[in-house]
């Protein structure tokens, strides 16, 4: 037909994609934490553990590709090898991230039960915690954790989302001990259901601003029932306090967690870009 275009030809059979279009996080490529250090040539020995998930649960052959990182030397691209039949290592090649600054935020929480602690653990790291602490306090139901369950679950988060530190684990101490090892110039957001409820975001720019000489921030969530009118007293003695109200609903405390967290992050942290 007269003046018609043929679609074959007006089709292009490629899109050219601008750099600026391209991921910023290889997610298509297994990522696994090793303990050695990282760099071109080196041969980083694998745990037991690890041999049998890349061998046995991922079926990876000689010569497969994965990404691995320290916490300290950024992320590597690293080839698997078999030096024997029954062992695995990986030779890191060229280096995919440098380095990023640990967190700046300090998550301090009462453990909960199983699951729920688990998935604490978990979102603290993905929402940037640079150091996570368990707080015992009057109403807190489980102690004695296992500091191995934390930093596993803490490994296989940063693993799961392109984290190149891991958080650093301290072992559980109780609130008091906790608030006396706060530095006077470390802001204490405190998770407080009975705050007055106002716009929690303001709250935090007003403390940003109050207090430009912060050295840290620390987030504190308190246990399912809450702290006791002594602990918050105990609390509120810190020289620079934020109550924070999360919103109308009381929220469970893995929730609130999470909240605090982000909330945090968009006021001073690193979501400002």
């Amino acid at each position: 037909m007269r003046g018609s275009t043929n679609f074959m030809q007006a089709t292009p059979f490629f899109t050219v994609i601008p750099l600026d279009a391209m991921a910023r996080y290889d997610f298509a490529t297994h990522r696994l934490h090793v303990a050695s250090d990282l760099s071109a040539g080196a041969i980083v020995p694998l745990d037991p553990g690890q041999q049998n998930y890349l061998i046995h649960v991922l079926r990876m052959e000689e010569g497969a590709k994965l990404l691995v990182f320290n916490g300290r030397d950024g992320e590597w691209s690293a080839l698997l090898k078999k030096p024997t039949r029954k062992s695995v290592v990986l030779l890191p090649e060229t280096q995919t991230r440098p380095q990023e600054a640990p967190g700046h935020i300090r998550f301090a929480f009462a453990p909960l039960k199983s699951a729920r602690l688990d998935y604490v653990v978990q979102k603290a790291v993905e929402m940037g915690a640079g150091r996570i602490v368990p707080v015992l306090t009057r109403r807190t139901q489980v102690s004695r954790l296992k500091e191995e369950r934390l930093a596993a679950n803490a490994i296989e988060a940063a693993e799961q989302c392109g984290i190149l530190g891991v958080p650093v684990i301290e072992p559980e101490m109780k609130l008091t001990a906790f608030l006396t090892g706060l530095k006077p110039d470390t802001l204490l957001v405190f998770c407080d259901e009975d705050a007055s409820i106002a716009d929690p975001h303001a709250a935090l720019i007003a403390a940003g601003h109050a207090a430009p000489t912060l050295t840290g921030i620390a987030v504190l969530i308190g246990p399912e029932g809450g702290f006791t009118p002594e602990e918050r007293t105990e609390i509120l003695r810190h020289p620079r306090v934020c109550q924070l109200a999360l919103g109308p609903r009381i929220l469970r405390a893995d929730t609130a967690g999470v909240a605090a967290m982000a909330l945090v992050q968009t006021a001073l942290g690193d979501w400002r870009g």
